[in-house]
């Protein structure tokens, strides 16, 4: 089949001053930040997997507002604490916790750059490296022993529980102990914020649906 290439006047300005716009029309205190991984045609004429990362921003008042993405490596730490710095730069602020997953390098430009924000390690992706050293016939009930932490009131009751499931866990499968006690500040860092929103803060979850349009949208061209 032919493939006809649409251009539609004036969208790279558009989307150039949606990339640029200033932030500083409020404050975000909580920020998530992931990555979809997309082919993407270099100056080379070369096709390669890079990582689209997006970050999104909530509000004091509860709206949710996409601040930013750029097309990158999402395991180099200079790129990340790039993408930081001009956000920041277009005026971010207000943020008191940053949502993310454990990218290599992410974490490191997220301490030089967010200086004065917890990081909140995606609970999710931290139960999945958890389980990754666990044979399959036993994860759904390590699965549900773990999630027997986050069902606790208050950060005291987690940490607590936290400890008891690192020993259980660690008896029988040695290097989750090791695991759990290196991650234990990061994925409980939601509980020092109002219990409303824990549900909101523990995960990259909110990105996700955005995350599969850009994909979606991205398939239509397939690079």
């Amino acid at each position: 089949a032919e493939i006809v290439e649409v251009t539609i006047p004036g969208l790279d300005e558009v989307v150039g001053a949606f990339r640029t716009r200033r932030l500083d029309h409020s404050n975000f205190p909580y920020v998530y930040l992931d990555a979809t991984y997309l082919h993407v045609r270099t100056e080379h004429a070369m096709v390669v997997s890079k990582a689209v990362v997006v970050a999104t921003g909530v509000s004091a008042d509860g709206r949710r507002e996409v601040l930013g993405l750029d097309v990158g490596d999402s395991e180099d730490e200079v790129f990340w604490r790039g993408f930081l710095t001009s956000l920041k730069a277009r005026g971010l602020s207000g943020v008191q916790l940053v949502i993310s997953d454990q990218h290599a390098g992410l974490v490191a430009a997220i301490a030089r750059t967010m200086q004065g924000s917890s990081h909140q390690r995606c609970r999710v992706h931290f139960i999945r490296n958890v389980l990754a050293h666990v044979p399959k016939s036993e994860s759904e009930m390590v699965a549900a022993v773990f999630r027997t932490i986050f069902a606790q009131p208050d950060l005291a009751s987690m940490s607590k529980q936290w400890d008891k499931v690192r020993d259980d866990l660690a008896a029988r499968y040695p290097k989750v102990g090791a695991l759990m006690d290196a991650a234990k500040t990061e994925v409980l860092a939601f509980a020092a914020f109002p219990r409303e929103h824990w549900r909101k803060i523990w995960s990259t979850n909110p990105l996700e649906r955005l995350n599969k349009e850009v994909k979606r949208r991205a398939d239509v061209v397939g690079i």
